[in-house]
C-alpha cells in the first residue's frame, strides 16, 4: 500500500464539530496552509448543497480561511467542464461533504473532475471528505448494508471509489450506528484488503510515507483479513450469519497510529 499513498487525506467519520474547539476542521486549514489556505468545498454528495455548502463556508471562515468556494457538480457534463476542472486544479485543500456516496462516484467517476481530484492529489493538495465524502476515498466502497445487525452477506453492496486510498474499505458513522458487522463481511470477501471504521467526529490523516494518525474525540477500528483462517462468505446463503476465525483487529483513539505499508499499530510515546 505504501507507494500508493501519494498525497494527504483526512477522512472523517461525520458528524464532527463544526462550531466548538473545530479540532479535525483545524487539522485540514492546517494541511492546506493555514491562513493562505485555498478550500474548494465539494457539495456533490448532498441534495441540499445551499445549505451544506454555506455551513462548511462558515465554519472554514472561522477558523480563519479567507479563500473559500463551494462547487456544486450535479452532473456528468458539468463534471466534464474545464472551468469547473481549473477551480479544482487551483485549490491547496479540497473538502467532500456527506450525502449520497453513490452521487458522487456516478456524477465525478471517470470524468475531468475526477482527473483533477487524482492529479491534485499527486500533487500533495489535502483532500478531505466527511460521510459520504469518506467512503469513496477508498479503490473499493460500501454503499449499502445493514447497521446494528450480525454480518450477513446479502446486505452489504459495494462499488468502486474514487480511489484516492487503495487496498482498503473505509466506512462511516461506525461506532454509532453499530457497522462493524458489515465491515467485516467486507474484509472476509476481500481479506488483502484494510477495513477501516471510522466514528464520528473522528478522523484518520493520512501522509504520503503511508502511514495515519488518529484524530477526534472518539475511536478508529481496523480490521486486518490477511490473519483469516477461515470463513464461510463463499458459501453463505441468503440471511446466513458470516463465520470469521483469526481476524485481526485493533480499537485505535486519539494519539495513536497506523503503518498502512507494514501493517502496524504505531503507539503513543
Amino acid at each position: 500500500m505504501g507507494e500508493k499513498v501519494k498525497g494527504n487525506l483526512i477522512i472523517i467519520g461525520g458528524a464532527e464539530d463544526k462550531y466548538g474547539e473545530s479540532r479535525i476542521l483545524k487539522q485540514v486549514v492546517e494541511a492546506a496552509g493555514g491562513s493562505d489556505a485555498s478550500i474548494m468545498v465539494l457539495t456533490t454528495a448532498t441534495e441540499k448543497p445551499l445549505e451544506v455548502g454555506n455551513e462548511y463556508r462558515m465554519a472554514f471562515q472561522r477558523l480563519g480561511v479567507k479563500d473559500i468556494e463551494v462547487l456544486d457538480i450535479n452532473s456528468r457534463n458539468e463534471a466534464n467542464n474545464d472551468e469547473y476542472v481549473q477551480k479544482i486544479s487551483r485549490c491547496t485543500g479540497i473538502f467532500l461533504t456527506g450525502g449520497d456516496q453513490l452521487r458522487i462516484t456516478s456524477i465525478i467517476g471517470g470524468t475531468k473532475a475526477h482527473r483533477a481530484l487524482l492529479k491534485a492529489y499527486s500533487d500533495g493538495v489535502v483532500i478531505a471528505g466527511t460521510s459520504a465524502g469518506a467512503s469513496v476515498m477508498s479503490g473499493t466502497m460500501i454503499v449499502d448494508g445493514d447497521s446494528n445487525e450480525p454480518a450477513r452477506k446479502c446486505t452489504l453492496k459495494m462499488a468502486p471509489g474514487l480511489g484516492l486510498l487503495e487496498d482498503a474499505i473505509i466506512d462511516q458513522h461506525f461506532d454509532q450506528r453499530g457497522r462493524i458487522g458489515r465491515l467485516l463481511c467486507g474484509v472476509a470477501e476481500n481479506p488483502y484488503i484494510l477495513g477501516i471504521g471510522i466514528d464520528e467526529d473522528t478522523a484518520i490523516r493520512v501522509y504520503p510515507d503511508a502511514h495515519l494518525e488518529v484524530l477526534g474525540s472518539n475511536a478508529v477500528t481496523i480490521i486486518d483479513g490477511r490473519s483469516i483462517k477461515s470463513s464461510n462468505v463463499s458459501e453463505l446463503k441468503p440471511d446466513e450469519i458470516l463465520a470469521i476465525t483469526d481476524v485481526t483487529l485493533h480499537v485505535l483513539p486519539f494519539g495513536y497510529g497506523y503503518d498502512l505499508k507494514n501493517r502496524k499499530v504505531l503507539t503513543r510515546e
